[in-house]
């Protein structure tokens, strides 16, 4: 059917950036019951505050670089760091979620590669910001 719209357009980042933010909220709420992570009830919202964080500042950055126009809304567009963060945080989020329930078996070992990869997902998406505002920087003072 191919059908779109711009209201369309702009709400499905939008609607993406809010089911991640509800699932990194979820994960927050209970603590890592497996292994070592069980004594660290923090370890998932550090990564979680930085990626809601980022996602927040750069909805923000690209609104109003949308409003201004050109060489700003080229300084936002989305670059290959960015999809490596969607994909990092995809696979930690998803293996987060299958493995809240620690009877499963095998849960354990899996339970360090998600908040590994959350950890990486949430540093790719500081350095993705960071790059961001640089580009932004450099074109507000050419």
């Amino acid at each position: 059917m191919n059908l779109g719209t711009a209201f369309g357009a702009f709400l499905d980042p939008v609607a993406d950036k809010l089911m991640v933010a509800a699932t990194l909220v979820l994960l927050c709420t209970k603590p890592l019951e497996s292994g070592v992570f069980g004594q660290f009830p923090w370890l998932l919202t550090v990564p979680s505050i930085a990626i809601i964080g980022r996602e927040i500042t750069m909805s923000a950055v690209r609104e109003w670089a949308a409003s201004q126009g050109g060489k700003l809304s080229e300084a936002v567009a989305v670059n290959n760091l960015g999809k490596w963060k969607t994909a990092t945080q995809m696979i930690a989020l998803t293996i987060l979620l299958l493995t809240r329930d620690i009877s499963l078996s095998g849960a354990a070992s899996l339970v360090g590669s998600g908040v590994i990869l959350l950890y990486i997902s949430a540093w790719l998406a500081v350095w993705s910001l960071f790059i961001y505002m640089r580009k932004i920087w450099k074109v507000l003072l050419m």
